[in-house]
């Protein structure tokens, strides 16, 4: 297994919208499957992206059982993945795009393996991920979601708000979670789903891709199941005491 062919391969499918066959790849560990993506996202900074942030994935226990995993993967943000809060996004160049509500931190401090997260923290604030697998039918071995980013596609953030405005980060432990698609309920959850607790989502993100320089973005999780988001959908996340965040999908503007 070349990282640099394979992480062509999966550039190339992201920017042409055409999948590759999962199951393929020849990827055995999740090592090397690291490996394809730090070469994946290199190409994407030589192309004159600038890195956001860190997201996490299987952060929900059922997810991880059906994968038959006994850990979390982490992926890489990057500027252009970012789509303005009620702005609009154009997923005609994706593959098959689903979306699901998060919870997001603004690290206003590093945060090192071992180190206090609540401490870290400037801010909390709901989020969009959109996620879109370079994987035919979104069928592929846990190194091959690896090694493609983590299916990370687009992310919208919401309000930004302090944790003492909270009542400190614990506050965060079991929020309500709403997800809309054209003003109909698509999914309810709790934030309990990640990780039992979204500030778990820190430490395990320090352990995993840290250390984490004070201005990066975390997108800590899904807190429902993802849904397919097709063109010409107005979508809206609520968590509960964080606020809502908005997108459409369409061209871009």
């Amino acid at each position: 297994m070349n990282p640099t062919a394979l992480a062509e391969a999966l550039d190339t499918a992201a920017r042409e919208a055409r999948p590759l066959p999962g199951g393929g790849s020849g990827l055995t560990g999740t090592a090397e499957a690291y490996a394809v993506q730090e070469a994946l996202v290199a190409r994407r900074l030589a192309r004159g992206e600038r890195p956001t942030g860190v997201k996490l994935g299987f952060t929900s226990l059922a997810k991880m059982r059906q994968m038959g995993v006994a850990d979390l993967i982490h992926g890489r943000l990057t500027d252009r993945m970012e789509i303005p809060d009620g702005g609009r996004y154009d997923v005609s160049g994706l593959i098959h795009p689903r979306i699901e509500p998060e919870v997001a931190f603004l690290l206003g401090a590093e945060l090192a393996p071992g180190g206090d997260p609540a401490a870290a923290v400037a801010a909390v604030a709901p989020a969009l991920e959109v996620i879109d697998s370079r994987y035919d039918g979104f069928r592929f071995s846990l190194p091959e979601v690896i090694a493609d980013n983590t299916s990370a596609a687009g992310y919208a953030l919401g309000p930004w708000t302090a944790p003492a405005a909270l009542g400190g980060l614990r506050a965060l432990a079991n929020l309500g979670v709403l997800l809309e698609l054209d003003g109909r309920t698509a999914e309810t959850g709790s934030t309990a789903a990640i990780l039992g607790d979204p500030l778990r989502a820190l430490a395990a993100a320090a352990r995993l891709a840290g250390p984490l320089p004070a201005g990066t973005v975390l997108l800590a999780g899904a807190a429902t199941a993802a849904v397919p988001l097709p063109p010409g959908t107005h979508v809206r996340a609520v968590v509960a005491r964080l606020g809502a965040v908005r997108l459409t999908t369409g061209e871009a503007a």
